[in-house]
């Protein structure tokens, strides 16, 4: 199995924090964000890669992080080439770029690497060994209002009937987050995606095309999910990660 980390975006409503300092390596509980989302993704134990992409503007940042991180042997920093918003490749569009870069045949593990999880993740690579077609991780944010931000799901028997990326009236508070599971056998459905010209940014829009064409199931997130998508959010981090 091969792990994607999603690191290529500008963050600008962080800034000035993100000016010159990409959001995953931002510090939480005096450890790089990132250090978190791989620390939770560890006791999977099942890849032997772990690709971060990101862009022109902080791949030395990456790389740099990398040099002094003790798991250095199996990480490798993929620039994207992009160097702004106006450039960007999109989520799904960088996902594809190291698909075809790498020459990727492998099973996929793909987490945005802004996620943080206060449990770590064993039980969804469990679920994810005994499945033959992609995973979705959903969380429960309890809020109709809050589900507006994000990729709205329904789910029956744990498989995915619906998902309405950021709803104006969401049909509940499951969401599903930046955590996916792709076989080898689904990825050629990746490249059709990008093939036929959809929207590549937003990775929850390729589970959006996927799921009408191949069963989508889904695992639920245990514990407490923060995405760090502002300064409350990061403080909130900061907050639980200290404590913990």
């Amino acid at each position: 199995m091969k792990v994607i980390v999603l690191a290529a975006g500008y963050a600008t409503r962080l800034y000035p924090l993100t000016l010159n300092q990409p959001k995953p390596l931002l510090s939480v509980a005096g450890r790089p964000m990132l250090d978190h989302v791989l620390n939770a993704l560890a006791p999977i134990g099942d890849f032997d890669r772990v690709y971060v992409v990101t862009n022109a503007k902080f791949t030395p940042h990456f790389q740099q992080w990398t040099a002094a991180h003790p798991a250095r042997e199996i990480l490798r920093v993929i620039n994207d080439g992009t160097t702004d918003d106006t450039n960007k490749l999109g989520a799904i569009g960088d996902l594809h770029l190291v698909l075809t870069q790498e020459q990727l045949d492998d099973d996929l593990l793909v987490v945005a690497g802004d996620n943080l999880f206060s449990e770590r993740l064993a039980g969804f690579g469990e679920f994810c060994r005994a499945q033959t077609t992609p995973v979705l991780g959903v969380y429960d944010v309890k809020s109709l209002e809050e589900a507006k931000k994000y990729g709205v799901v329904s789910v029956e028997q744990g498989r995915i009937t619906s998902f309405v990326e950021k709803p104006a009236q969401p049909a509940s508070t499951l969401i599903g987050i930046a955590l996916y599971y792709y076989p080898r056998a689904t990825l050629p459905l990746i490249r059709q995606y990008i093939a036929e010209g959809n929207n590549p940014d937003q990775p929850g829009r390729l589970v959006q095309w996927l799921h009408p064409r191949t069963p989508v199931r889904t695992w639920t997130v245990p514990g407490l999910w923060l995405d760090i998508g502002s300064k409350e959010t990061l403080e909130e981090a900061n907050r639980f990660f200290t404590s913990k």
